[in-house]
């Protein structure tokens, strides 16, 4: 089954490790395979991963988009969440189902799972301060 995509203006997406940014009017596509998709509101950037949860995000993220560099990205990651579990343990549930994701290959359900890691993140910097 198809997947229907509707742009808005000027709105970025990556298909396939390619991005995309739509022109100055509304667009509507279908996509007939499978491929890896994200859409702006789901895109981190470099600039943006300014926290270890963020990090993380990044990392998945690229795991999803760029996977011929799969292993350099995997072995990152491993990186950084064992330092973000040293730093939290309390987040070892969540971190351990967004492993449980990653070992399945299910990286656009990792990056929704993550988003409540970022979110944990948040809360306890908080706590914290």
């Amino acid at each position: 089954m198809a997947l229907k995509i509707t742009l808005k203006p000027n709105e970025k997406l990556i298909v396939g490790g390619a991005v995309i940014t739509n022109g100055a009017t509304k667009s509507a596509f279908r996509i007939e395979n499978t491929v890896a998709i994200l859409r702006e509101n789901s895109i981190l950037t470099a600039d943006e991963a300014d926290t270890p949860a963020r990090r993380i995000y990044l990392t998945i993220q690229l795991m999803y988009v760029d996977p011929k560099q799969l292993q350099e990205h995997q072995t990152l990651y491993w990186q950084l969440v064992n330092e973000f579990i040293d730093a939290a343990p309390s987040s070892l549930a969540l971190i351990d189902h967004i492993n449980e994701l990653i070992l399945s290959e299910k990286y656009y359900d990792a990056l929704k799972t993550t988003k409540a890691l970022i979110e944990y993140e948040q809360e306890v910097i908080e706590r914290v301060t």
